[in-house]
């Protein structure tokens, strides 16, 4: 069995198949999918997917690149959410440098926000992080001060030694599909460094779909199934096993506390 930790199920481009793509997943051996919010519209709907199919669990959260367009009240929105039945999770949330749709500081308020929520609920947070390793680890420390933190690594690209960092500081790592591609040599020498009580797989769909189905631009939750394997090789471990441990690293972290 797999866990598939990031699907954004609220896309519009799953709303006319949303039954066959759960369908597809538990062919696929990923019989528990995570749907994440980037705002609080979505972060709604994730909820109100929990509560209609019981393999999708909600994450609730504002993205970074959408925070710039969040409404004084959405964050208490956020909040309201984070106690609703099948919500297991904070985020997405995190730093981005790549995209400038939202000033850096006014990210940092809100990656700020949402660790402050998941030491207050218990519940783990996801981290987005692009281009901005030093300043996702560096508010990592000063919240890891406060309190023990619980989260993931999401989608990883860092360094192996930004990986070690956010396991020190009590974080899984989270690989997607461009692990699996082939111009992807450093990133999976950082996966073969990841403690596998610690590591997660992940899609990120709808985006990213791995190899060998990179050409079915819709990527969707049954697909982790291709990037685990990948993994599993790169690792030198059987899959079952690797499955197996990935799929209770999942359930342990995204357990409802």
């Amino acid at each position: 069995m797999l866990y598939d930790t990031h699907a954004h199920l609220d896309q519009p481009t799953f709303a006319d198949d949303l039954a066959e793509v759960l369908q597809r997943a538990r062919s696929m051996g990923a019989l528990d999918v995570n749907a994440i919010g980037v705002d609080a519209a979505s972060s709604r709907a994730v909820v109100a997917l929990a509560a209609a199919h019981p393999m999708v669990h909600a994450v609730v959260g504002v993205q970074p690149n959408d925070v710039a367009e969040a409404q004084p009240e959405d964050w208490d929105e956020i909040v309201r959410l984070a106690s609703e039945p099948g919500v297991v999770g904070i985020g997405e949330t995190g730093l981005d440098r790549y995209w400038d749709s939202t000033p850096f500081e006014q990210q940092q308020d809100y990656f700020d926000r949402h660790l402050r929520l998941s030491q207050a609920t218990g519940l783990p947070f996801v981290v987005h992080m692009r281009e901005c390793e030093a300043d996702v680890l560096a508010m990592l420390r000063e919240a890891r001060e406060r309190g023990p933190l619980v989260g993931v690594m999401h989608s990883y690209t860092g360094t192996a030694a930004g990986a070690a960092e956010a396991i020190e500081l009590g974080l899984h790592v989270s690989f997607a599909g461009m692990v699996t591609y082939k111009k992807s040599d450093e990133l999976r020498e950082v996966a073969k460094t990841v403690p596998l009580d610690r590591l997660l797989v992940e899609t990120d769909a709808p985006y990213l779909s791995p190899e060998p189905v990179r050409k079915i631009k819709r990527n969707e939750p049954g697909h982790v199934a291709h990037t685990a394997r990948l993994l599993a090789e790169v690792r030198s471990e059987a899959f079952d096993a690797f499955a197996k441990q990935t799929t209770a690293n999942a359930k342990r972290l995204f357990a409802r506390r």
